[in-house]
């Protein structure tokens, strides 16, 4: 009997790791910076986070049905087609995941995938609002204020 409450806990905190989260923009930052983002692949710290929020608004629950049937997943938006598997039909599934892996506060995995569709030939531009909304700006202010 005396286990039972040792074992609720660790039950709860198993599932509130798994639920999504919207993360506030520092924390974020940290995370990322922590994860080996800033500077990857040439891109500043600045640069991910703010292609994370016009892509989800830093939520990481955000699936958006796509018009060709694939949907893009979680905080970076990673798109079902190529990048992770969704069960609708046989994709590539590069990252190697469920495309559900992708809308829970445990961000390790989006941010391995990430790193991945960076690689590739278009980089960041691989996330069109990315490109639209960051690439050439100031990206800068997303960091100011943040204690990294």
């Amino acid at each position: 009997m005396r286990c039972l409450p040792l074992l609720l806990q660790l039950l709860l905190c198993f599932a509130s790791s798994i639920e999504g989260k919207i993360f506030e923009r520092c924390e974020l930052a940290k995370l990322l910076k922590n994860y080996g983002l800033d500077g990857y692949r040439g891109y500043s710290l600045a640069d991910w986070v703010c292609m994370a929020f016009y892509e989800s608004g830093f939520d990481t629950k955000i699936v958006r049905p796509e018009a060709n049937g694939s949907t893009s997943n979680g905080i970076f938006q990673i798109n079902s087609y190529l990048w992770c598997e969704d069960y609708k039909r046989f994709k590539p599934n590069i990252c190697q995941m469920h495309c559900s892996d992708l809308l829970t506060s445990y961000i390790r995995d989006d941010v391995a995938c990430a790193m991945r569709i960076v690689q590739g030939p278009k980089g960041l531009g691989a996330w069109k609002k990315w490109k639209k909304n960051c690439e050439g700006e100031d990206v800068d202010i997303w960091l100011k204020g943040c204690e990294l």
